[in-house]
């Protein structure tokens, strides 16, 4: 997640994709993806876990110390077992 809050500028949001106004428009863009290898990889993983953080974490991932430390509160509030039950 820090490699998608560093480098926003390789990403693009929802509301840019499309010009419909809607409740996902500041997620990031998810780029289809056939392979399994593209969606193991840091980009396309990286991209499904940042649009499921809560928005107020979402919101300071411009300050990379602040976004690191208040993932690994979330992460370690939730103990999540898997990435399929985040």
């Amino acid at each position: 997640m820090s490699f998608v809050s560093t480098n926003r500028e390789l990403f693009v949001n929802n509301a840019d994709s499309h010009n419909f106004p809607t409740r996902s428009q500041k997620d990031l863009h998810l780029p289809i993806a056939n392979l399994s290898v593209f969606q193991k990889a840091v980009y396309f993983s990286g991209i499904k876990i940042y649009n499921n953080l809560p928005t107020g974490i979402k919101q300071i991932s411009n300050d990379a110390l602040k976004f690191k430390k208040a993932v690994k509160r979330f992460l370690l509030d939730k103990s999540f077992y898997s990435l399929d039950e985040y």
